[in-house]
């Protein structure tokens, strides 16, 4: 059960009411973590703006899914690699990738570059050296990308936490196996 409380979308109010219509829209249900982050319409606003601006990146949305199993992985968010394993298969990472993306590996080497970075950036807290920093940048990103890296590596790292201070009740499918707490 989640320590967090959670706002139902069908008595929603104001601002929240919004944001909850806006994410039933977008993915046809509305998690738990956005019902509990909409009791501070900022806290889901804040959530929704930052993931729609990372949308519209370079970054190729199953490089962002594959980032978001690392993070849940790396700070042990069950809640959030459950639902990454879902939105990853909808963005089209293979069933291999989804499993092997648990530990920053990937069947596309340059996608690859980036999870281990990504991992290098949250066991670092960002202090990643100079040849972690050379070594993404030789996979083929530019700085414009190892950005974008660091921002999804940012909110996924601030889903997590929610998520773990919340203890989000799960609303997808376990994914068992990893090592992470839910």
């Amino acid at each position: 059960m989640s320590r967090l409380a959670t706002v139902d979308p069908a008595t929603a109010e104001g601002q929240a009411r919004t944001l909850l219509g806006r994410v039933e829209r977008a993915l046809g249900v509305t998690p738990n973590m956005m019902r509990a982050m909409a009791s501070s319409p900022a806290v889901l606003d804040a959530y929704l703006q930052f993931s729609g601006a990372l949308s519209k990146g370079h970054l190729p949305a199953r490089v962002q899914e594959q980032i978001a199993l690392v993070a849940a992985v790396e700070n042990e968010c069950g809640y959030c690699l459950a639902a990454h394993t879902v939105l990853g298969a909808r963005a089209g990472v293979s069933e291999e990738d989804l499993a092997d993306g648990r530990s920053a590996r990937a069947s596309d080497p340059k996608a690859e570059a980036a999870l281990v970075f990504a991992k290098q950036v949250i066991a670092s807290k960002g202090f990643v050296s100079d040849e972690e920093l050379e070594a993404v940048r030789a996979a083929g990103y530019s700085d414009g990308e190892i950005g974008e890296i660091v921002a999804a590596v940012a909110l996924n790292t601030f889903t997590n936490y929610f998520n773990s201070v919340g203890q989000t009740t799960l609303d997808f499918p376990e994914v068992t196996g990893a090592a992470v707490r839910h």
